[in-house]
């Protein structure tokens, strides 16, 4: 069997996920990582027994890999994915995908020229009520979307900021509750629902003045289909999690998922506390289904660690996708799109007006897509 070599490129707490998914694939001979201290970096590398390296130069010239994971903050996506591209080795970027359109775009082409694989890290579209909403949108069973909901209410208190240096503010961390913890219910939406033509959205910091970013936002959304979406999203609700996504369709059937809940978790620092279960289906003649399916689900969640094995089915996926010249379930072309929703809620909140899409990068603007003024 083909294996390929891998290597993260960050060693943050998402990087331990990546680095678990990595040594357990029989596909994957993880071989090293690139980090920005040496110490760190050296521990990291000492615990999943790879080599070191503080250099990106270094590292795409001598590491030998094939396929690199980008773990570090999304502000920093950028440049050492392009880098990877360029040295003719396949990406997977944890989400979002960049966070600003500039980024994307730069990540995208160097990507388009080299003629690499770009997957993004989604894995919520791997847990078993997420495929399963797809997989009747997609066989019919609701008719066409016409509707769409995200609704995600959690709390990040102080603790949460002072974990990490970069949380919380606009130049390392990118934005708040929509770029960091909203983005998975986003890309799900977007999955369901299809590309979008018009956006309406404000957003705020109303009740978190020690950081800079967003931690409320909302946004109504017209998508290209015709159908029509709301977004509702907060780091105010203290102290748990509830993360849903639904999507009526036009026969009359509602179907939808909680995707998260329970306290709020921190990628490998705390665990999921809750199983994701789909909340709602009404598909004529599949009533009945809904108990089975959380009874099953609850079962699964049980015995696995959550958080490690979508992760793990999320990173296979890419590796076969690598291995059979396919491109990854969740691709690039994904990332951007979340990122270009969620920019639009912002440029819409600055502009006081709808976005029409698509959106492109504003390069003649210093206020990174309206974050800086409100």
């Amino acid at each position: 069997m083909r294996r390929i070599k891998t290597g993260i490129i960050g060693t943050g707490k998402v990087g331990h996920l990546h680095a678990a998914a990595l040594t357990s694939n029989q596909k994957s001979e993880f071989t090293s990582v690139l980090g920005r201290t040496t110490e760190k970096t050296q521990k990291f590398a000492d615990r999943y027994g790879v080599k070191a390296y503080t250099d990106l130069d270094a590292f795409l010239r001598e590491s030998g890999v094939e396929a690199v994971c980008i773990c570090t903050p999304h502000p920093a996506h950028r440049d050492p994915s392009v880098a990877a591209a360029e040295a003719g080795i396949h990406l997977l970027i944890e989400k979002p995908l960049a966070s600003s359109l500039e980024d994307c775009d730069a990540i995208l082409g160097a990507v388009e020229k080299s003629g690499v694989k770009l997957g993004m890290l989604c894995q919520r579209r791997f847990y078993e009520p997420c495929a399963r909403i797809r997989e009747g949108i997609d066989s019919g069973k609701i008719g066409r979307p016409i509707l769409g909901s995200v609704t995600v209410l959690g709390w990040r208190d102080q603790d949460y900021y002072d974990s990490d240096p970069w949380r919380g503010t606009w130049k390392d961390e990118g934005g708040g509750v929509l770029v960091n913890q909203a983005v998975h219910q986003l890309d799900l939406l977007l999955w369901y629902m299809g590309s979008v033509s018009e956006v309406s959205g404000y957003w705020g910091n109303l009740n978190h003045p020690s950081i800079e970013v967003d931690d409320t936002a909302v946004a109504s959304i017209r998508f290209d289909s015709g159908a029509l979406g709301q977004v509702i999203v907060s780091n105010s609700y203290n102290p748990a999690i509830n993360g849903k996504v639904s999507v009526l369709g036009s026969n009359g059937s509602l179907v939808g998922v909680q995707t998260d809940g329970g306290a709020m978790f921190i990628a490998g620092m705390s665990k999921i506390e809750e199983p994701p279960l789909n909340d709602y289906w009404t598909v004529p003649g599949e009533e009945s289904k809904l108990p089975e399916w959380i009874e099953e689900d609850t079962a699964k969640f049980n015995r696995i660690n959550a958080m490690e094995h979508y992760h793990a089915l999320n990173i296979d996926d890419f590796i076969e996708a690598i291995i059979e010249d396919r491109e990854p379930c969740v691709s690039g072309q994904a990332g951007r799109e979340t990122v270009e929703l969620f920019t639009a809620i912002y440029r819409s909140g600055r502009d006081g007006k709808s976005i029409q899409f698509p959106l492109y990068p504003e390069n003649d603007r210093s206020d990174f897509d309206g974050r800086l003024s409100t």
